[in-house]
């Protein structure tokens, strides 16, 4: 019997690990302190990163973890309950990893009697792993390895013998340690950022393959029916919601346009000229095939594309998202959008992150055309603004990390490092993780949101949009009537830290559940209230009724993976933003003359948190407070503890 046992639903009360140096799988019952601490999905993640991956871990060694990881509500009818997340030591920024993904797998794994999987170790030989009925085979791979994540895919239901098995698959960028290569299921979902698929391929793990035929048991189902039934009212009366629908999060190359948010040659513009013919109205009319959805989504916002005609005639594919339209689109100066829709099909086969291989080739691209690199460093690849043959052929040779492809697969800080002088100056990163699709000169709270994530430039953990798209209402519910009109100024620091610090906190319990970005952030249809009522009526605790415990609880996940990062070495100095963002004002646009006051926000934010001000260390006192005593234990051990109150 699991310490999860009854009446506790939401769980299978079992977590399964697999060590792949000594063949070993095993089992152990999730203890029910960590389900009540840390919810589930990148909660219960960090909580086993914490204990198992000490400081100076080699991601890419033995001795690092790889967790998948479902929430509570993974596989139960609750809106967006199909979502999952790995968790690692990233192999790109040395720090915090994970990465969601969508798709089916997430409630397969949970119906297979497992909330979570822990790999450890290394095999000898390529291996695959075989989830079912409650256990696990570690299988042979062999023959596989040299696929791409299609043909592994094929490769792996058939072997099984289940033609619906639920599969993470790595390509060749991950089998060569491409440092931000993807993990890619159901074709064209991806746990895309942070080098997740390197860990595997550092692993020899080709793939997971899972088929489960259990059941999520909910402790009160007349209640839990009741919300999910009005979740799903919600969504299909929200009409951004069916915007979302109509034309997935291609949408969104329109509305960054048209704030001036759209990142364009190496984050360098807010606005590209060639927007219309990358954005979701072009797409939608002549691309636009078929809509997918998630499991127990009701907004489907996955869409397939098929090119008709000219020079990628008959290319059919899922996707782009928003991220891969900017990465491949508007930040390389490329407004062709089959050539987009080719390369981001290229990354999914191969299994590589789209926005870090987009950033990358702008950053050379930059380089090149202000005289930094010359063509020998190339070598005969002709990457310049809006060349996606080029692009295509770059894509090609990091999978094999081969010619300029090796540099390129090391991301832009250890691009810049190797090519020396200039070169970080125009390095769009934090923390080693590529910027994603924002831009905080005009849209100040996510300038912040990238400055302090836990993973580097990071989007999804506590992006506001009310600001961003100007939501006063549902800003004067969340942060109070008198700071409304300040919150949703997109040029002004006023209350961004605040904001920040109540999203990062709100996304934390939304990614422990684990629901889908788009329940919380845009359109903002949910929010932690209604996380509490879920959550009571799935488990049966009675403490999540009290929406400041699911309060308490996002802050003490978001206050564990930043210990997990200090111990790693991070401290306020790598809190930052590139120069283009904070010295450079925006050339032009809506947001032209801007720039981001980074240290203004970030006194702000420290003070909220309770970190100390000049490391940015989290103080003792804040972290007994939310139950982490033995992290602040281990954290003044190694002289890594803030002594003081917040801001001291």
């Amino acid at each position: 019997m699991s310490e999860l046992s009854r009446p506790y639903g939401g769980y299978a009360g079992r977590i399964l690990r697999v060590d792949l140096s000594s063949g070993r799988v095993s089992t152990q019952d999730l203890p029910r302190d960590w389900a009540r601490l840390f919810i589930g999905g990148s909660g219960l993640a960090a909580r086993i990163l914490w204990e198992e991956v000490g400081p100076g871990t080699d991601p890419l060694g033995p001795d690092n973890r790889l967790i998948v990881a479902t929430g509570p509500v993974t596989g139960t009818a609750w809106h967006t309950s199909g979502r999952s997340v790995m968790v690692s030591k990233s192999p790109l920024t040395g720090i915090w990893a994970e990465s969601h993904f969508g798709g089916h797998f997430g409630p397969e794994l949970k119906y297979a009697g497992f909330d979570a999987l822990v790999v450890s170790g290394r095999s000898p030989r390529p291996v695959y792993l075989w989830v079912h009925d409650g256990t696990a085979e570690i299988r042979d791979a062999s023959d596989m390895w040299g696929m791409d994540t299609y043909e592994t895919t094929a490769a792996v239901r058939d072997d099984v013998g289940y033609p619906a098995a639920k599969v993470l698959s790595i390509g060749p960028a991950g089998e060569n340690l491409v440092k931000y290569a993807a993990v890619i299921t159901n074709s064209h979902d991806a746990a895309g950022r942070t080098g997740m698929g390197a860990v595997m391929g550092s692993k020899k793990l080709k793939a997971v393959a899972v088929r489960g035929f259990g059941s999520v048991r909910v402790a009160d189902p007349d209640r839990f029916y009741e919300l999910a039934l009005e979740a799903r009212d919600r969504v299909l009366g929200s009409d951004q919601a069916m915007e979302l629908r109509r034309y997935g999060t291609a949408m969104l190359v329109e509305v960054k346009q048209a704030i001036g948010e759209l990142p364009t040659y190496n984050h360098r513009s807010g606005v590209f000229e060639g927007f219309e013919t990358i954005g979701s109205h072009h797409i939608r009319k002549n691309y636009w095939v078929a809509t997918k959805a998630c499991f127990a989504c009701s907004l489907a916002c996955k869409k397939k594309n098929l090119v008709r005609g000219g020079e990628f005639r008959g290319l059919f594919s899922g996707g782009p998202e928003y991220e891969g339209l900017y990465a491949f689109g508007s930040n390389c100066g490329v407004d062709y959008f089959p050539a987009v829709l080719k390369m981001n099909w290229l990354c999914n086969r191969y299994g590589i992150d789209v926005i870090s291989a987009g950033v990358s080739m702008s950053f050379l691209m930059e380089l090149r055309e202000r005289g930094i690199i010359g063509e020998d460093l190339l070598g005969g690849v002709d990457l310049r603004w809006g060349n996606h043959e080029a692009m295509i052929e770059a894509l090609e040779l990091i999978a094999r990390r081969e010619g300029v492809g090796d540099l390129l697969a090391e991301g832009v800080r250890e691009m810049a490092r190797r090519i020396g002088g200039e070169a970080e100056r125009y390095a769009m990163h934090v923390k080693g993780l590529e910027i994603s699709g924002q831009d905080g000169r005009t849209h100040r709270s996510a300038g912040l949101t990238h400055a302090v994530a836990a993973r580097g430039a990071d989007h999804m953990r506590g992006l506001v949009t009310v600001d961003q798209l100007a939501y006063r209402d549902v800003a004067a519910e969340r942060f109070g009537e008198d700071k409304a009109d300040r919150v949703v100024d997109g040029y002004s620091e006023d209350y961004k830290a605040l904001a920040v610090k109540m999203h990062e906190d709100a996304y934390a319990v939304r990614d422990s559940l684990i629901v889908c970005w788009y329940s919380v952030g845009w359109p903002p249809l949910f929010w932690v209230d209604d996380f509490s009522r879920v959550l009571s009526a799935v488990t049966g605790e009675e403490s999540w009724s009290d929406v400041g415990e699911v309060w308490l609880a996002g802050e003490r996940i978001v206050n564990l993976k930043r210990a997990f990062n200090v111990r790693e070495g991070i401290t306020r100095r790598d809190d930052t933003l590139p120069e283009r963002f904070t010295r450079e004002p925006m050339p032009e646009g809506p947001g032209r003359g801007q720039v981001v006051d980074l240290e203004r926000m970030l006194d702000e934010y420290y003070e909220l948190r309770g970190w100390d001000l000049e490391t940015g260390f989290p103080t003792r006192e804040r972290l007994e407070e939310l139950g982490l005593s033995d992290v602040a234990e281990e954290l003044a051990g190694a002289g890594k503890l803030a002594r003081g109150g917040g801001g001291s």
